[in-house]
């Protein structure tokens, strides 16, 4: 279900395809795609505290227990430019169903799976089945509503979801895994699956394909997922075999030749998978920018904070998911209000405003110390951060998407979400490497506990995901204002100079 998309909204009919959030249709649509974007962003962390109970029981090497997490990110990164531009060129509709079967199915495999090979793979093909998912279900969004209000509320919606998703993750994760048992981590997945497979089926409009197979660009198909794999793959291994290690160097370099390769490619070729001049729309490349530094500065803290509940402070799985609804609550608050600030101020005021908010809120939780209270130490920074990150998220989702024509909202999606999945590895990369090089200069000057070690290495983490949410905020200075009126009737996606 599309909308026509129009020089001037005040002087064209609205098409008769659109959809109103005050109807009823328009609300089933709208939590039928952020459901589809919360099974995507809770499988990157929900696995996470049932790695132990996996290791345990299905005999899994340190290894293999690591790409439980890393396949999924591996395939989720490496493969969104391509769902996403394939979802423009061959229907929404019909890449979202093919992403649900593929995603239901590996799941459902995962859950049953009863050897670490199977499990692995069933891995990659989730994160290859969300790959097609997340950018088939934002185009849809920036394409079902219509500019100005509507589409702030619904971009609103979609961005707290996606920061619900992080946290729900590590709660679900807790609960599934002391109760029915880590499979049902795996099983959960299915339910929802077939309630969105239904939902798309009776809601979405099926679209015909644009493209014909043997005009699709398979060289660079092939340039950018190969690309875009490699520089995943390096940056998640890059803790494991050193910064300076001639795999990460080498793995980076090759990375970066096919990726220019496939540049090259795209501005020759008649009919190219990724046309450049997207990047040409005012404020896209820079939000999709801030949003990489952003997910680089911010998505590693579950990762550091959730060791430092679990190792330093002693608590359990389900303590340490509780330990994050908070987090949850100021999100949903700030996507809320910021949404509706667009149409007065426009998306750059709340995004560096947040950005800065947000670091404060890290930095809080930088001073994390050995005995610490939750009350105390934790839940300020977790409010604090979360109010800012929804102004951020809410703000670079809608900046990324404003400008950007129907045929190629796919791609839009599809270059925000790869931008998220690649900040995520290298923060994840370059803070883990400074944690453990600070908790292992801690302990060879023997004059601290193991406990007292660890925290100085997640402060040292934390401290630095602070300082990269504050180069966010930079960064969202240099593009133009977005600010996209309140009322149907008017000019949408309004550029301002700064």
């Amino acid at each position: 279900m599309t909308t026509e998309t129009y020089p001037r909204a005040v002087s064209a009919p609205r098409s008769q395809d659109a959809t109103s959030l005050s109807s009823r249709r328009g609300v089933a649509i709208l939590i039928l795609l952020c459901l589809v974007q919360f099974m995507d962003v809770l499988d990157a962390s929900i696995l996470n505290i049932a790695l132990p109970s996996i290791k345990r029981d299905l005999g899994f090497s340190q290894e293999g227990l690591q790409w439980i997490v890393n396949g999924y990110i591996l395939t989720y990164g490496g493969f969104l430019l391509l769902g996403g531009r394939v979802a423009d060129l061959l229907g929404r509709r019909r890449i979202l169903v093919t992403g649900l079967i593929v995603f239901a199915g590996a799941s459902m495999v995962g859950g049953l799976a009863h050897s670490e090979s199977l499990l692995i793979a069933a891995r990659f093909a989730q994160g290859f089945g969300a790959a097609m998912l997340s950018p088939a279900a934002l185009s849809s969004l920036t394409t079902i509503f219509s500019k100005g209000r509507e589409r702030n509320t619904a971009l609103g919606a979609w961005a707290a979801v996606s920061g619900l998703g992080g946290a729900a993750g590590v709660l679900f994760g807790g609960l599934l895994t002391e109760g029915p048992g880590w499979r049902w981590v795996l099983f959960v997945n299915v339910p929802f699956a077939a309630v969105a497979l239904v939902g798309a089926f009776a809601l979405l409009k099926a679209e015909r394909g644009k493209a014909r197979l043997a005009n699709f660009d398979a060289l660079g198909a092939f340039l950018v997922t190969g690309g875009m794999l490699l520089l995943v793959y390096s940056l998640v291994k890059a803790p494991d075999f050193g910064w300076g290690a001639a795999r990460t160097i080498g793995g980076l370099a090759v990375a970066a030749t096919l990726l220019a390769g496939f540049v090259v490619n795209e501005l020759r070729v008649r009919n190219p998978l990724v046309p450049m001049e997207i990047l040409r729309v005012k404020g896209v490349a820079v939000a999709d920018v801030t949003q990489l530094i952003t997910a680089a500065g911010f998505l590693p803290m579950f990762f550091f904070l959730t060791l430092y509940m679990q190792t330093v402070l002693d608590y359990s799985p389900i303590q340490t998911g509780l330990a994050y609804l908070p987090l949850t609550g100021g999100f949903i608050i700030a996507t809320s209000i910021s949404s509706q600030l667009f149409a007065r101020i426009g998306t750059k005021p709340v995004i560096v405003v947040g950005a800065v908010i947000a670091s404060v809120g890290l930095y809080l939780l930088s001073r994390i110390p050995v005995d610490g209270s939750y009350v105390s130490d934790i839940l300020p920074g977790l409010l604090i951060a979360s109010i800012g990150l929804g102004g951020v998220f809410v703000g670079a989702t809608t900046a990324a998407n404003a400008g950007v024509s129907e045929d190629k909202a796919g791609l839009a999606a599809g270059l925000l979400n790869t931008g998220t999945q690649l900040g995520a590895a290298l923060g994840l990369a370059i803070f883990s490497a400074l944690a453990t090089e600070r908790t292992t200069s801690v302990l060879q000057a023997g004059h601290s506990t193991v406990a007292h070690a660890a925290t100085e290495g997640f402060q040292l983490a934390l401290l630095t995901g602070a300082f990269f949410l504050l180069a966010a905020g930079g960064v969202a200075l240099l593009t133009r204002n977005k600010r996209e009126s309140a009322a149907v009737d008017e000019e949408p996606a309004l550029d301002l100079a700064a």
